[in-house]
């Protein structure tokens, strides 16, 4: 069973793309490498590098049939690590959820506990998706997220702004980006020195870091 207490495990995004490989595969024989790029969303070269490393493994085998094309076929390992990677993925995403809940819910609660009732966060992301959810549950309004490459659209309902958009007057931000929160926090914290730049515990945020590189 899943440590709740652990950190989300490095390969977790690589389990993602095999597993989706795998099932691509299984689904269909004739699957073509572009496709599974475009169904996974990942460059079509990170997909070869992919099928590659599947074929080395043993879990598919390739067969050429004409005209110069390839079909792909599940060996009877790639059915057993399919079905071990669905089990791990579907364990990491209910641990997953289950933390990201719990301590969004204690972020929220401390905000309204403070009066913080304008809140921002910083980062489109699964996170932020259980944030939005979260937030309906306290009285807090959620003005913006922060997030470059969606900028002009909506996330939940909420605008979504650009990382280095003037925000509207905030009581507070939370760091939801997953990619490189460290780096989020920093950059909020120097940008934003009297607004409090909040982070579950599940980030592993270090506020010494941005307390360090001032000196």
């Amino acid at each position: 069973m899943a440590d709740p207490k652990a950190a989300p495990p490095a390969s977790a995004t690589e389990t993602e793309i095999t597993l989706g490989l795998l099932n691509a595969v299984h689904d269909n024989s004739a699957v073509t490498q572009r496709t599974v790029a475009r169904e996974l969303g990942i460059a079509l070269g990170l997909a070869n590098a992919y099928l590659k490393r599947c074929v080395k493994k043993g879990l598919i085998k390739v067969r050429q049939v004409p005209p110069n094309r390839y079909a792909y076929y599940l060996t009877p390992q790639g059915f057993a690590e399919k079905s071990r990677l669905t089990a791990e993925y579907l364990s990491y995403s209910f641990t997953f959820f289950r933390r990201a809940r719990s301590q969004c819910e204690e972020l929220f609660a401390d905000c309204a506990e403070h009066g913080r009732r304008r809140v921002a966060l910083a980062g489109a992301s699964e996170l932020a998706e259980i944030a939005t959810l979260v937030a309906r549950e306290f009285d807090i309004n959620l003005v913006a997220v922060l997030d470059g490459e969606s900028e002009g659209s909506a996330f939940h309902g909420v605008p979504v702004l650009a990382r280095d958009a003037t925000l509207p007057p905030v009581d507070a931000v939370i760091v939801t980006d997953l990619t490189d929160a460290q780096r989020t926090f920093d950059a909020l914290s120097r940008r934003l020195p009297n607004v409090p730049i909040l982070a579950p515990k599940m980030l592993r945020v270090a506020r010494r870091a941005v307390e360090e590189a001032a000196e």
